[in-house]
């Protein structure tokens, strides 16, 4: 039995692990892979107030640290699902162990922190090209086309970051956008136009991934004349936003037409003793500050629900 539950250990949710254990309840972290979430594939944070420059691994790691040290418990397993007793004063939730066996943890209250995952091209044969051309992490896969002709899809901050990164390593490296402009940072987008070997290619979206059986080329289509032409490269990187993974969840907090849980600034759902923080809830600003305070937000919510 623990005071807070804690699904998922990115930035959110570790900050409520952190105000949790300060507040003196017990808590209890749950993460199906690792902990950071998306910040570990960061080669450099710059907007982090307080902290001039740091990679996204190195913040993740002293995050987990912090909250370890302060009292926070860890486990690496995958929630299935959520129940709550008939008065509703008990949270139950049940994960799948290393071992496969399925596992229940109850919890006074429960705060939700699943932040959300990458968002598929949705075209054909993009699933079977993952690890043969097809890449979602440029940090995790991008040494891997060194000297090499690239692609990446997107135009915000995090496709930015994978092209910069990218262009260190690659031969040419080109950045296909659906717009006419770039949604991410000036900053991001006046340093790659300084860079020799990056092209942007606007008004386009990827209709094809072509190659047998490695990716050789991508054939793309302009949004505006609908003229397509292929672009030879060995490698393309999707960076065209995220999606949240909260169906678990959906029989005790609502969600909207996109899977994000509903909530305000409070992080309050409908469900009392149960709250949300982070990339997973309904919100205009979804970056690493957010995160952090949604996780402090969360936690003393949660903290004072028990009072």
């Amino acid at each position: 039995m623990y005071d807070i539950i804690i699904v998922g250990a990115g930035t959110a949710g570790l900050s409520a692990a952190i105000y949790g254990v300060r507040a003196g309840k017990s808590v209890l972290v749950l993460e199906k892979k690792s902990f950071g979430g998306q910040i570990v594939n960061s080669p450099e944070v710059e907007n982090y107030p307080g902290i001039a420059k740091i990679s996204g691994f190195e913040f993740a790691k002293n995050l987990y640290e912090q909250a370890i040290r302060l009292g926070a418990e860890y486990k690496q397993e995958k929630v299935l699902r959520m129940e709550e007793d008939s008065n509703g004063e008990k949270k139950h939730v049940y994960t799948k162990n290393a071992a496969g066996e399925e596992v229940c943890y109850e919890s006074k209250a429960v705060i939700l922190a699943t932040g959300a995952k990458n968002r598929p091209l949705g075209v054909e044969r993009e699933e079977a090209l993952i690890g043969a051309g097809v890449s979602y992490c440029a940090t995790c896969d991008g040494m891997f086309f060194r000297g090499r002709d690239v692609a990446v899809v997107g135009g915000g901050n995090t496709a930015l970051e994978d092209a910069m990164f990218l262009s260190n390593y690659c031969r040419k490296v080109y950045v296909i956008h659906r717009r006419d402009a770039l949604r991410g940072e000036a900053k991001l987008g006046d340093a790659l136009r300084q860079k020799e070997n990056v092209e942007f290619v606007w008004n386009s979206v990827v209709r094809q991934l072509l190659g047998e059986p490695n990716l050789a080329a991508v054939e793309i289509q302009d949004v505006q004349t609908k003229e397509t032409r292929e672009i030879e490269v060995s490698g393309v990187f999707i960076a065209i936003g995220q999606m949240p993974d909260n169906e678990p969840f959906a029989d005790y907090v609502k969600l909207d037409e996109k899977g994000y849980i509903e909530a305000a600034e409070d992080c309050n759902t409908e469900t009392p003793g149960v709250y949300v923080a982070g990339d997973c809830r309904t919100k205009s600003v979804r970056q690493l500050a957010t995160a952090a305070a949604d996780g402090a937000v969360a936690a003393l919510a949660a903290c004072e629900y028990m009072e």
